[in-house]
C-alpha cells in the first residue's frame, strides 16, 4: 500500500505536466519573417567570372609569403603572436566557452550540501515537548541534496546549442581579427616600401635640381645666363630638401606603426629595413566563389553562426510555455542536541518531482518570444548584408587589380619617356640651346611620372593584400553544417 502511494505521488506530477502540455499554445503571429540568401543565386558578375576562368587554389594561411620578403614574414608572425587586440579576441573566445559550460550544466544533475547548527530557546506555548520547551538547546541539521531537470521540452538543450553556436561566433570573430591584423601589417609594410621609393625619387629630384643649379652657375660665369636664371635655379632646392625630409618623416612614422602592430615599442621599429617586395602576384580566384565564401570569410561565417544561435534562442523561448519538471532528493540528519545527531534515528530523507507551469505572466513569455524572433530576423538580414557586401568587395578588388595592371604598364612607359625628354632637355641646356624653364619643366615631369609609377605599384601591392583579406586569407574557419537553414 505504501509503495502504491509513492508511485502515485511520483507519477502524478508527470501526468499533470503531460496534460498541461496539451494546453500550451504559442502566439500565432510571432514567427520569423527573414530568409537566408542562397549564395549560389547571387550573380558573381563579369569581374569575378573573368578572374575565375583560370581557377586558383584558395590562399594559404601564410598568403603574405607571395610578397617574397622575409622581413615581412617576421613582422606578420610577431603581430599574430604579440598584438593585444588578438589576445583580447582570444579572451572573448574563452569567455564564450565558459558561458557555454554554464548552459551545459543545466542538462546535468546538480548536488549540494548544507549544514546548520543553531542554539536557541524553544517556546513553551507550541508543539515543542518537554524537556526542550522553555529551555536552550542546539537545533542541528545537515543534508545532501540532488536535483535534476528533466528538460522534457528541450528548452535547456536549445539554450546549450545557442551557447555553442555563440562559441563558434567568437571563434570566427577571433580569426577575423587575426586576418585583419595580418592584412594591416602587410598594408603598412607596402606603404613603407612606397615611402622608400618616394624618398629615392625626392633625392633624385634634389640631385637633378642641384645639377641644373651647377650648370646655371657655369653658364652665368661664362656670360650665357642672367642673374634671374641663377635665382630661378636656386628656388626649387629648399623645396626638394623639404620633400626629402617629409618622406623621411613618413618612413619613421610607418616604422612606429609597424612596431605597434607587432605589440612592441617604437624602438623596435628603428631596426626595420627597406622592404624588398615582389610584384609577381597573380590575380586569380577560386572557381566557385559566391558559395565558397560561406566557408572562407570569417565575418560571413560569424554572421551565419549568429543565425544558428538566434534560431536556437527561439526554441528556448518556446520552452518557457511548457511545464518545468524537476526531480529532487535529499538525505541527512536532524536532531535537537548533539547526543543523537548522527544516530540512525536522526536520519531524514525524501525524493519526488516538482512541476511548475506559467499560467499568467502578463505577456512576459510572449514578449520574450517576440524578442527572440526579432533577433533571428536581425541575424538573418545581417548575414545577407554581409554576404552581399563580401561579394561586392571581392569584385571591387578584382576590378582595381585588373585596372592597376594596365595602369602599371602605361605609367612605366610614361616614366621612361619623361626621363628621355629630361635627358634631351638637359643636354640642350648645357649646350645653351634652350633656357632654364625648358629643362625645369622636363625635370618636373620626371618627378610627376616617377611618383605616379610608384603610386600605381604600391596600390597594386596593397590591393592584392585587400583581395586576400576579402576572400578569407586562408584562415581556417568552421562553417555551419551544409543544409542547415538556421531554423531547426
Amino acid at each position: 500500500m505504501t509503495l502504491k502511494i509513492y508511485r502515485t505521488c511520483f507519477f502524478l506530477p508527470l501526468l499533470t505536466a503531460a496534460f498541461l502540455t496539451g494546453c500550451a499554445s504559442f502566439p500565432d503571429r510571432i514567427s520569423p519573417g527573414a530568409h537566408l540568401l542562397d549564395p549560389n543565386q547571387l550573380r558573381a558578375g563579369s569581374a569575378l567570372a573573368s578572374a575565375a576562368k583560370q581557377p586558383a587554389p584558395w590562399p594559404s594561411q601564410q598568403w603574405w609569403k607571395a610578397y617574397a620578403d622575409p622581413q615581412l614574414d617576421s613582422l606578420v608572425a610577431e603581430a599574430t603572436a604579440g598584438n593585444p587586440t588578438i589576445r583580447i579576441a582570444q579572451a572573448r573566445l574563452e569567455k564564450a566557452r565558459a558561458l557555454s559550460g554554464i548552459s551545459r550544466s543545466l542538462l546535468l544533475p546538480s548536488a549540494g550540501g548544507s549544514a546548520g547548527f543553531m542554539r536557541e530557546r524553544y517556546t513553551e506555548n507550541q508543539f515543542i515537548p518537554p524537556p526542550y520547551a522553555g529551555s536552550w538547546s542546539w537545533d542541528n541539521l545537515a543534508t545532501v541534496g540532488l536535483s535534476y531537470n528533466l528538460d522534457l521540452w528541450g528548452k535547456n538543450r536549445s539554450a546549450l546549442a545557442a551557447a555553442l553556436d555563440t562559441v563558434q561566433v567568437a571563434s570566427a570573430e577571433a580569426q577575423e581579427v587575426q586576418l585583419a591584423m595580418q592584412t594591416a601589417v602587410v598594408r603598412s609594410y607596402v606603404q613603407l616600401s612606397l615611402q622608400f621609393v618616394l624618398k629615392d625619387i625626392a633625392q633624385t629630384t634634389l640631385r637633378q635640381r642641384q645639377d641644373i643649379l651647377d650648370i646655371t652657375r657655369k653658364r652665368l660665369a661664362a656670360g650665357l645666363a642672367a642673374e634671374l636664371d641663377l635665382r630661378q635655379a636656386e628656388t626649387p632646392i629648399p623645396a626638394a630638401l623639404a620633400e626629402v625630409e617629409r618622406v623621411s618623416e613618413s618612413i619613421e612614422l610607418l616604422r612606429n606603426q609597424l612596431s605597434e602592430l607587432t605589440g612592441k615599442g617604437p624602438g623596435d621599429g628603428e631596426g626595420i629595413r627597406r622592404p624588398t617586395l615582389s610584384f609577381n602576384l597573380p590575380v586569380r580566384l577560386p572557381a566557385v566563389l559566391p558559395a565558397d565564401l560561406l566557408g572562407r570569410r570569417p565575418d560571413v561565417v560569424a554572421q551565419r553562426w549568429r543565425v544558428e544561435a538566434a534560431a536556437q534562442g527561439i526554441e528556448a523561448a518556446k520552452g518557457d510555455f511548457y511545464p518545468n519538471v524537476n526531480i529532487s532528493a535529499f538525505a541527512g540528519w536532524q536532531s535537537l542536541g548533539f547526543s543523537k545527531f548522527l544516530s540512525p534515528s536522526s536520519l531524514i530523507e525524501g525524493f519526488g518531482p516538482a512541476v511548475s507551469l506559467p499560467i499568467f505572466e502578463g505577456g512576459r513569455l510572449r514578449s520574450r518570444l517576440g524578442v527572440s524572433t526579432a533577433d533571428y530576423d536581425i541575424a538573418v538580414e545581417s548575414y545577407n548584408s554581409t554576404l552581399i557586401q563580401a561579394l561586392r568587395n571581392v569584385a571591387d578588388q578584382v576590378v582595381i587589380l585588373r585596372s592597376l595592371e594596365t595602369q602599371h604598364a602605361e605609367s612605366a612607359t610614361s616614366n621612361r619617356l619623361a626621363f628621355q625628354a629630361y635627358d634631351l632637355a638637359l643636354r640642350a641646356f648645357r649646350a645653351g640651346l634652350t633656357d632654364y624653364l625648358g629643362v625645369l619643366n622636363a625635370q618636373t615631369q620626371t618627378l610627376v611620372e616617377a611618383q605616379r609609377k610608384a603610386g600605381v605599384e604600391a596600390r597594386f601591392l596593397d590591393a592584392y593584400a585587400v583581395l586576400m583579406q576579402e576572400i578569407g586569407g586562408g584562415v581556417p574557419v568552421v562553417a555551419p553544417p551544409a543544409g542547415t537553414g538556421g531554423r531547426k
